[in-house]
């Protein structure tokens, strides 16, 4: 029967339509990517049976995460985030590696062009919390260590914000890249990281209301690494003491990444240099897998 023998196409025959629609598609990947999408997502409105009501709403939600996005604000990474959209290509991207150090999120405010600051250097342009010494090396899995390898570290401070969030932060306050040297150490003085909400104030946060979810995250440090001959990781690594540990918001918490703070006192014989109160070591090892 044609369709002008018709009213109208059953949900069946309209799914199926529009699935075929992209079968001209010439770029094969995209042509599965937007077939698979409409199945799902006809599946999905099918499933809960969706009313014109919440649909109008769903576009609203989308359509206000557009207007409050800006240079310095991503919400579309916080919905991929929270709904562990995120984790999932993460973990669909870099599968695990025995020995490896694990991957997590990128997270939305890491900001490109760090400054390259000087061994054992602070990423603290100015008062941001406990002093926190960062040191240890990067290693290829077989424990040998990798020389001129990049790490690109960023993190918030007391105030729970990161700088790109806070207007009285000079531009490269708690961020920074450092060089391994040729045994593959690091180190640099950061400081012990705070738990903190995500933006909440538009779309994601609302939603996080509205289904009875917290939006907080555990303390970490981002760090992603680079070296030549090297698979990059983008990873956290969590203080062991802070709350949330087992409830983060964005789902990005693996056991791997959590260590301890040692905490240490200001006249203790290894304080690092500039620092006159109580601080915190922290030491890493960073294992690289081979590869691009």
């Amino acid at each position: 029967m044609s369709l002008s023998d018709r009213s109208r196409l059953d949900p069946e025959e309209l799914t199926a339509a529009a699935r075929a629609s992209f079968d001209g598609s010439p770029d094969a990947r995209l042509r599965l990517i937007m077939r698979s999408l409409v199945t799902h997502l006809h599946a999905f409105v099918t499933e809960v049976e969706l009313t014109e009501l919440e649909w109008a709403s769903a576009i609203a939600v989308l359509t206000a995460t557009g207007q409050i996005t800006d240079a310095q604000r991503q919400e579309f990474i916080l919905w991929s985030d929270t709904l562990g959209v995120s984790m999932l290509v993460d973990a669909l991207a870099h599968p695990a590696t025995s020995g490896a150090t694990e991957s997590t999120v990128l997270g939305p405010f890491h900001v490109a062009g760090s400054p390259l600051r000087e061994y054992g250097a602070t990423i603290a342009e100015q008062q941001a919390g406990v002093p926190a010494w960062v040191h240890g090396r990067v290693l290829a899995l077989d424990g040998s260590p990798i020389a001129g390898a990049e790490l690109d570290v960023w993190q918030n401070g007391d105030n729970r914000l990161y700088a790109v969030q806070d207007a009285e932060a000079p531009e490269h306050h708690l961020r920074g890249r450092f060089l391994t040297d040729a045994e593959g150490r690091f180190a640099f003085l950061a400081v012990r990281p705070v738990p903190y909400p995500i933006p909440d104030d538009g779309p994601v946060g609302r939603m996080l209301t509205a289904t009875g979810r917290h939006p907080w995250r555990p303390a970490h440090i981002h760090v992603a690494v680079h070296a030549r001959g090297f698979r990059s990781v983008v990873t956290h690594i969590f203080d062991s003491a802070s709350e949330y540990l087992d409830r983060d918001t964005v789902f990005a918490v693996k056991p791997s990444l959590v260590r301890d703070f040692e905490e240490r006192a200001a006249d203790d014989p290894e304080t690092p240099p500039g620092v006159d109160r109580p601080w915190v070591s922290l030491e890493l090892e960073l294992v690289l897998a081979p590869g691009d």
